[in-house]
């Protein structure tokens, strides 16, 4: 993985000098970019036993690293609908992960960062994973974002020709007759991965292999197409990495997960390129990650650094992905904006994927939405180095190990830590920790034990001394939750609303599998041939605007045209679907195993 791809190269080449147009005056451009499932100690910057982030370095030293930053939940759908909204899923109704069935997603009065930030003049572009509902207008398209192209959930969760790195292993797409039953419980194996751009699926099953060069071709056309207009632009960039390797090669100097990890740090070097090709100082970069690595996956898994939890290691169980613990929560941090953002600076703010929607809102010269409490703030002070204060106080919602999902049983008050509830996630050896409650709470002063290893005893000085702030600060965000205005989310699922290129195909394929075709013409031909959402999904649409407005109306670069439809009318898509009473039995009949339950990753 040390010698560059040649698609790196000629890439490189093509970005640079893609960024001819003025930038625009007075708001900056924002590249967020979200790992998934990444350690703190992934990073070198922050772990010196980690050797594979030359890049992620090389922008902790050009930027400022944050050693005290926690995403929002330790689970994927929670923590992207905080960064996405500013708010904790009590709040905005998203407690865990959605499936590949969930017929809701993101409730839909939610203001999400995009839809702020389009208003205010700037083009927006998902890239990469949503995994906040995709049927329907739960789709990122009407969630404020002009274009879409990635994976609607995670890459484990359809099969694939090419397989990535798993533990224990999935098979691949069958491509032939039915699906045969995996030894892995957890794969799914009756519907194949599928990628979108914009409401179109243009490959079901994805090409892994191909994936990080798709999003970076993807990233690159619609930085250009911002630029050409004029705008300023906000690119939310959410990563497969490092959820689990996707299909990589890896060199005998170094095992699958490092090369993988130096694939993702690739990836990013080649982003903060195109940021400063467009002009240093005019963009700023935001990296981090949606919660801590999933031990579970055993050497798949991340690196968790000196965040052991070992205190719950000895109850058993994982301290890690879906727990409070600091390891299931605390994540690397790094913000790069030349001349705005200090370089070489290090920040022990207490900060929270909560306050890139406010800072960024702030930043842009936005209003927050009314008639709703956050609980990010605006961080742009540290961001400059004019202050090293953030949160006095951080709620650490349940997600998935023990407790109510999203519900808050754990938070920090300064140095403080305090655990009203606790549990393990599975670990590697299938352990799983006990939920065990605490009345009154386990606290632990994470200046002296980063490692979570022995509480304060209860009857010592300073545990009676912080036990009232605590036990106020607690009562007070209670009570804020439960006088807001809160939504909750729809977590009913539908086998209509998995995608489905062709219930005609097993897995749902698409087209008989080819190899990945490098030509980025021949490649976005093929991109118009099928609109391939299930007739459930699109039914919003048709009620509102039968003859496509409604498309048309998103500024995306996929055409639309109407077509007749059988006991429809009239329907935006370039392909003949079966009658909804058809499509509804082929779904039943073909993606009724995708319903048993699976752990939504």
């Amino acid at each position: 993985m040390g010698t560059p791809a040649p698609w790196s190269v000629l890439l490189l080449a093509v970005l640079v000098g893609l960024c001819t147009s003025p930038v625009a005056q007075g708001k900056p451009n924002f590249i967020v970019i979200l790992a998934d499932d990444l350690g703190w100690g992934d990073l070198g910057a922050n772990w010196a036993e980690t050797k594979e982030t030359p890049h992620l370095d090389e922008l902790a030293a050009e930027g400022t690293r944050f050693v005290d930053f926690h995403s929002a939940a330790s689970t994927c759908s929670p923590s992207r609908a905080s960064l996405l909204t500013g708010r904790l899923g009590v709040r905005n109704g998203v407690t865990h992960n959605f499936a590949i069935s969930s017929v809701g997603g993101l409730p839909l009065n939610e203001t999400t960062l995009a839809e702020v930030l389009r208003a205010a003049g700037y083009s927006t572009a998902a890239i990469g994973k949503w995994h906040l509902g995709h049927h329907g207008h739960h789709h990122p398209i009407f969630r404020g974002f002009d274009y879409y192209f990635g994976i609607p959930y995670s890459h484990d969760m359809g099969c694939t020709d090419t397989p990535g790195y798993n533990v224990p292993p999935c098979p691949p797409c069958p491509q032939h007759g039915a699906a045969t039953s995996p030894t892995n419980k957890d794969c799914y194996t009756d519907v194949a991965l599928p990628l979108f751009e914009n409401l179109t699926i243009i490959q079901q099953p994805v090409d892994l292999s191909s994936l990080v060069e798709q999003y970076m071709e993807a990233a690159a056309r619609f930085i250009q197409q911002a630029r050409d207009s004029s705008r300023p632009f906000f690119l939310y960039l959410a990563l497969a990495h490092m959820h689990v390797p996707l299909q990589i090669a890896p060199p005998p100097d170094r095992g699958i997960y490092g090369a993988a990890l130096r694939e993702m740090d690739a990836l990013v070097g080649h982003v903060k390129h195109l940021a400063d090709s467009c002009g240093k100082g005019s963009t700023l970069l935001w990296f981090t990650g949606d919660n801590g690595p999933w031990m579970q996956k055993c050497e798949l898994a991340g690196r968790l650094g000196p965040l052991l939890g070992a205190w719950q290691r000895a109850q058993g169980g994982s301290p890690a992905k879906q727990t409070t613990w600091e390891g299931g929560h605390r994540v690397p941090a790094l913000a790069y904006w030349p001349g705005h953002v200090p370089a070489k600076r290090s920040s022990h703010a207490m900060l929270s994927t909560l306050d890139v929607f406010p800072t960024l809102v702030a930043l842009a010269g936005a209003t927050l939405p009314p008639n709703r409490r956050f609980d990010g703030m605006d961080v742009s002070p540290v961001l400059f180095g004019l202050s090293d204060v953030g949160h006095k106080v951080l709620l650490h919602p349940n997600s998935g190990a023990a407790g109510k999902d999203g519900a808050v049983e754990a938070l920090r008050l300064a140095q403080y830590k305090a655990f009203y509830t606790t549990g393990g996630a599975k670990a590697c050896d299938g352990s799983i920790g006990p939920e065990e409650h605490h009345r009154p709470p386990l606290i632990f002063n994470l200046d002296r034990d980063i490692q979570e290893q022995e509480p304060l005893d209860v009857a010592s000085r300073e545990y009676q001394a912080v036990l009232p702030a605590i036990s106020r600060a607690y009562a007070q965000a209670l009570e804020d939750i439960a006088t807001d205005n809160t939504t909750v989310a729809d977590y009913s699922k539908d086998p209509a609303a998995v995608p489905c290129c062709s219930t005609q195909h097993v897995a749902c394929r698409c087209h008989a599998p080819t190899s990945h075709t490098a030509s980025l013409d021949q490649h976005t031909d093929r991109r118009a041939t099928r609109l391939c959402l299930s007739d459930r999904s699109l039914k919003p649409l048709l009620d509102e605007s039968p003859n496509c407005s409604a498309l048309r109306k998103q500024r995306s670069p996929v055409k639309f045209r109407t077509s007749k439809h059988p006991n429809q009318g009239s329907l935006c898509t370039t392909q003949r679907e079966p009658a909804p009473h058809q499509r509804a039995e082929q779904m039943q009949n073909t993606l009724l195993p995708a319903m048993e339950e699976k752990p939504e990753s």
